[in-house]
Parts: structure tokens; sequence; C-alpha cells
């Protein structure tokens, strides 16, 4: 029994765990029947009966990418969403974790609680089982930079495909990267990819959308896409003691 060719190259896995797959009956791979001239003759491909297990070793793969530990308990209900200045910003942001579409852009100063609503999106959408990556954009550069160390274990592209196709992309602290070309640079494919695909995708930051590259602060300004909400609260850390304090950042 053979199957269609699958759309685009096919990452190798080990055999499947399940020996009573009719297909392939439990060695997790076949050879499809393509003519001599195909780049696939040959070839083998993974088996349907395996797609799940890639599916959740990719989420985990994400999961183990994010920065999301130190926010595990950073969810709508430990957010405090009657501080003057973020109950819009904690209605959207409810509701876009409820069914992520499009852009939502959090922008407002420190400690007003953007990157708190950020994460519980994140930790809403990971009980869904979506494929989630939440990073603050430096480390996320300084993940790239790593793949090219002989050392390290994922290649480049491997990980940056990974990025720019999450099912959700949570990216905080956009315009406190670098100047530099390169990093101006990945993060415009990375968002010109999503934005031309269409992901969802979460953006936080503190900047003026006119201090921001010129290239991404297009996608950005999208009304179609891309919501932003202002977030309006003080910074936690400078109100008086004893008053009401909001989530960290």
């Amino acid at each position: 029994m053979r199957r269609q060719l699958p759309p685009g190259p096919v990452a190798g896995v080990a055999a499947s765990d399940s020996p009573e797959c009719p297909i392939c009956k439990g060695a997790g791979w076949l050879r499809i029947d393509v003519p001599v001239n195909h780049p696939y003759f040959g070839r083998p491909v993974m088996c349907e009966c395996t797609l799940p297990r890639q599916e959740q070793r990719r989420i985990d793969d994400l999961l183990r990418l994010s920065a999301l530990d130190p926010f595990r308990g950073k969810t709508f209900e430990t957010f405090d969403a009657k501080v003057p200045g973020v109950d819009r910003a904690w209605t959207v942001a409810k509701r876009f974790a409820r069914d992520p579409h499009g852009w939502l852009v959090l922008r407002g100063g420190y400690g007003c609680g953007k990157t708190h609503l950020a994460a519980a999106i994140a930790n809403e959408a990971i009980k869904s089982h979506l494929q989630v990556l939440f990073t603050v954009v430096p480390d996320l550069l300084d993940h790239l930079r790593s793949t090219f160390a002989p050392t390290s274990d994922v290649q480049y592209d491997e990980l940056f495909d990974s990025v720019r196709t999450a099912n959700l992309l949570v990216v905080d602290d956009l315009g406190t990267e670098s100047s530099s070309q390169w990093a101006r640079e990945k993060l415009y494919q990375i968002f010109n990819y999503r934005y031309n695909f269409q992901l969802p995708t979460v953006v936080t930051t503190n900047r003026d959308l006119g201090d921001i590259d010129d290239r991404i602060r297009s996608r950005l300004s999208d009304k179609d896409l891309c919501e932003i909400v202002e977030l309006k609260a003080e910074d936690y850390r400078e109100r008086p003691r004893g008053g009401r304090r909001p989530p960290l950042r």
C-alpha cells in the first residue's frame, strides 16, 4: 500500500510506536510510487501514523526553547485587571487566547503588565496543545547565533524554521535587540514570513512604533491583521507600599 507524496521535504523520525498500522506495518516508513526521475524516487518517507508523535516532538522542542519557566504563574486569573489602564488589554488578550488569529501588539511602559498578558496567552495556548514559542527578542537572536557554533546540536535552518512557522509566536520586548544589520535582517525575515502566511503572533514593546524597523513597523500597522493595544498603567515598582501591584512586567 502506498500513499501520495507529501508536500515539501520529510524529516526523519524513529519507527512508529504502533505495530498495528495497516499502512506501514509498524515500520514508520514507506517508499512512494513516483517516476524514476522524481527527486523522491527510491527515498523513504514517513508514514502518516508517525505524524502525531512528530507533532508532539515539535511542541516539546518549542517549549524547551521558550522562556516561559519564570512565567508559569502568569495567567489571566493572576492578572489584576482592576488596575487603571489595563482593563481593555486584559479583555483583548483573553479573547485572543481563546482563538488566536491575526497579530496582537501590547505596548506600554515598564512594569505595566504587558509581559504578564503575553505569557498568559502563551500558557493558555499550550493547554490547547498548540505549537507555542514564547521568547524575549535578544534571547531569540542569541539562540539563532548559537547554532553556528561547532558544538551546537541544532542546525540553524531547523531552528529558524521552527521559529517562523510556530502555530503561535509570542515575541517579548521588541525593540530591545541590538541594532546590528544581522539582527534586523533576521527579525524582518521572521515577521515577514508570518505576515505573508498570517500566522498568529503576539508582540510586546515599550517603544513607539516609529522607533521600530520600518519594514516590521509597516506590517504591525496593517489594521486588517494587527490590533495594537496600549497599557497605560504606571510601573508597579514605583507604587506606594500597600498599593495595588500588577504582575511583573
